[in-house]
């Protein structure tokens, strides 16, 4: 009990137990920022790290055998939905510390590696809870402003259960007015078992298909048939995710653009404006895009408005704005770069009695023993795991050739 003393009150010991120590959601505080981030790495039983480093390179060979460098058609002007699952279920603790926050983390750098490997392409953003579908950003080339609105949404947004089809039937509205020539696509990522919709999710399955938009999803908890159903019938991709690398993994595999399998895709000439970066020192001018004073800008060739960046849709006369390293960087899902063939250990015994011909030529690292090595079929050079995955997921060159 608490008892007063000189105008002072103290509080007994059975206040401050487990139930005290509780925040707000039921969870305790130090569950949301405190993370044995030292567990992902294990001994064996020798006391030995090689296993651990071997399950890191074993993960690495197994997403170079995943690669796939065909040279196939790609629609590179990607129009992308991005639709989070704003319900109560995402508050779960099976992620660190949440699923929510685990998920826009993520999110985060999925929006920034979306727009660094697609630059000419956009994005939007949209939410699910209550049963409602809420907009949080519009179709957008900016990553400031999708990241800015993850970072706005927090564990207090989460309400009641999610609606799936009224968050794809108000993406569908919003990819209506997406330019013809760009692919259409919705990316979910849930983690609620149940949907509530207002009414027969099949339609809305059909109107997908027939408007020829991919959608694809993540599942948190379990497989569900209805959205797996979805994604399959609009030739997408569904993945239920076991941990947040998993999840990672799952959402990253969407941001290299698909195959068109579209009938009625055609091969159409579209006008692209580059603009010219102007400044005024002296009197700032609005932009059209934000509508905010700025000294500096860029013009578009048509009608001379004003944008704050690229690449963007002129909001005048609706020319595509962007510039030349934006369409430069997007060719390369066009025309990916082979993949390296594997050198036998064997081959190269006597090169590593006499300790020549083992340098990486990308980090100038020496490849030891057993390691892995690959070579370029053209320039005939060596690599070592890390730097041959780089190449293929980040560089999209060979160093050797180039």
């Amino acid at each position: 009990m608490a008892k007063e003393v000189e105008d002072e009150d103290y509080i007994d010991i059975d206040d401050t137990g487990p139930e005290g120590l509780k925040g707000a959601d039921g969870g305790y505080a130090w569950e949301e920022e405190y993370k044995r981030s030292w567990d992902v790495i294990q001994e064996d039983e020798s006391g030995s790290l090689q296993s651990a480093v071997q399950g890191i390179q074993e993960q690495l060979k197994r997403k170079r055998r995943l690669r796939d460098t065909t040279a196939i058609q790609r629609g590179i002007i990607r129009h992308v939905i991005l639709v989070i699952d704003g319900s109560e279920n995402m508050g779960t603790r099976d992620m660190r510390p949440t699923r929510i926050a685990a998920t826009l983390q993520i999110l985060e750098s999925f929006v920034n590696e979306y727009f660094d490997q697609n630059p000419i392409s956009q994005l939007a953003i949209i939410s699910t809870k209550d049963g409602l579908a809420e907009k949080l950003t519009d179709l957008s080339g900016n990553p400031l402003d999708h990241v800015n609105a993850l970072r706005d949404k927090s564990n207090k947004d989460l309400a009641g259960e999610p609606s799936l089809q009224n968050a794809l039937e108000l993406a569908m509205h919003t990819l209506r007015r997406a330019p013809t020539h760009g692919s259409r696509e919705i990316v979910c990522i849930f983690g609620s078992l149940t949907t509530c919709d207002p009414g027969d999710i099949k339609q809305t399955q059909a109107a997908l298909k027939h408007a020829e938009v991919r959608v694809s999803m993540v599942q948190l908890a379990a497989e569900v048939q209805v959205f797996k159903r979805i994604c399959q019938e609009t030739n997408g991709l569904f993945a239920v995710a076991d941990d947040e690398i998993h999840l990672k993994d799952m959402l990253f595999e969407c941001i290299p653009p698909p195959p068109v399998v579209s009938a009625k895709a055609t091969s159409d000439m579209i006008q692209m404006g580059f603009p010219i970066r102007a400044s005024n020192a002296q009197v700032p001018t609005p932009c059209v895009c934000h509508h905010e004073l700025s000294f500096s800008g860029y013009i578009c060739p048509r009608c001379r408005s004003k944008v704050c960046s690229l690449p963007t849709d002129c909001d005048v006369c609706g020319l595509p704005l962007v510039s030349a390293p934006h369409l430069a960087r997007s060719y390369h899902h066009l025309f990916p770069e082979e993949n390296y063939r594997e050198i036998d250990v064997e081959v190269h015994s006597g090169a590593e009695h006499s300790g020549a011909g083992l340098v990486c030529f990308g980090c100038e690292g020496e490849v030891k023993g057993a390691a892995a090595r690959y070579q370029c079929p053209r320039c005939r050079k060596e690599f070592c795991l890390e730097c041959d995955v780089f190449i293929h997921e980040t560089l999209h060159n060979c160093p050797g050739c180039v």
